[in-house]
């Protein structure tokens, strides 16, 4: 291993996935120095020579959480950018290990990791660590919508949030990341805000078909997603749902839902399923639409409502843009000490800074 002594560097955890390799690149672009960490140290190399790091690119192996919170206890990195998955399994763990002082985020969305990261807060605001949570297309593009359409604004009854990434397929297999995001989707099942208490749902429910602002069209249906605990927290309505275009909108996979997440709750049940759906290989395919969106629909007591977009490019390539974003500006010491979304963290315009654009009325 080589040792990292630079206050201002950022370690990559997962740094041989797209987002972990793209938001190395960016680092570099931007002159800053990232320190790649995966369990295998061969790959490392390769990556960093891919990416023009030199002989000397600094690397860490360690290949569980718990090593890799032993090697952030020893090393004190500036920032430590969670890319690896099983958020909630890893995050809290590896979090703890930036305290005090140090940075953390991560790429979580989902109704499990994210609240867990969020009861972190005042260990550390008490420890000067700002923990991000949620910092990618998925909660931010959202989220940001919500704080601008609200900001100045009283307090509104009801907000809906739509989801709508637009990725292109690269070829190779899901990965156990993105099959373990799946199936806990399908076990959670479907949540809104109602009342100010987040309630269960049916999951697939309320679905959407939405024209967009450059004339294409989507459809989106509910999923137990961290973009309706963003936009509860960045609004305070008492009202939300939020739908996703990842989501099944065909009426005979809405109507099956229910039951496979009930089967999937079954602790062999979810490791068989996200093996298997872990190891299809998918065809390489471009993104369905010219851009990614965040939209959201804000209405206040007295009848009044606004609408709002964002505007991205393709949405892994926004993920880790705003991934390199929020890590350089904790990097800056520019964080709000505590645990927090993103938006909340650094402000909407992060959404911007990232290569968003707001379309608000």
């Amino acid at each position: 291993m080589t040792s990292n002594t630079e206050p201002g560097a950022v370690w990559i955890l997962g740094a041989t996935g797209r987002v972990g390799r793209a938001v190395a690149a960016r680092i570099k672009a931007q002159g800053g120095t990232a320190t790649l960490v995966g369990r295998d140290e061969e790959r490392l190399r390769t990556v960093a020579a891919d990416l023009g790091l030199g002989d000397d690119a600094q690397v860490v192996v360690a290949d569980t959480a718990d090593r890799i919170a032993a090697e952030i206890t020893r090393q004190r990195p500036a920032v430590v950018l969670n890319t690896i998955g099983e958020y909630a399994a890893t995050a809290t763990r590896i979090a703890r290990a930036c305290l005090p002082g140090g940075h953390y985020l991560d790429l979580a969305n989902d109704l499990v990791a994210v609240p867990r990261l969020l009861d972190l807060h005042e260990e550390a605001a008490a420890g000067g660590s700002t923990l991000v949570t949620g910092a990618g297309f998925g909660v931010l593009a959202t989220e940001a919508v919500v704080a601008r359409l609200c900001e100045g604004r009283p307090t509104p009854d009801h907000v809906r949030v739509d989801a709508l990434a637009s990725v292109a397929n690269d070829g190779g297999t899901v990965g156990t990341s993105l099959a373990a995001s799946v199936i806990d989707a399908l076990t959670t099942g479907g949540r809104r805000y109602r009342d100010g208490r987040l309630v269960t749902a049916r999951l697939g429910a309320d679905p959407r078909h939405l024209t967009l602002p450059d004339g294409e069209t989507a459809k989106t249906a509910s999923v137990p997603s961290a973009e309706l605990l963003a936009a509860q927290r960045a609004s305070g309505a008492p009202s939300v749902v939020v739908t996703s275009v990842l989501a099944p909108t065909a009426p005979a996979a809405r109507a099956a839902l229910p039951l496979a997440g009930r089967l999937l709750s079954i602790p062999a049940l979810r490791r068989f399923a996200v093996r298997r759906l872990a190891a299809i290989r998918l065809k390489a395919a471009p993104r369905p639409r010219r851009h990614s969106w965040g939209h959201a629909v804000v209405s206040w007591p007295d009848g009044t409502t606004r609408e709002g977009w964002l505007r991205a490019g393709e949405a892994m390539d926004y993920t880790a843009a705003v991934a390199a974003e929020t890590a350089a500006r904790l990097a800056r010491g520019e964080g709000k000490p505590g645990a927090h979304t993103p938006a909340a963290a650094l402000g909407p315009d992060l959404a911007v800074a990232a290569g968003g654009t707001f379309i608000l009325d």
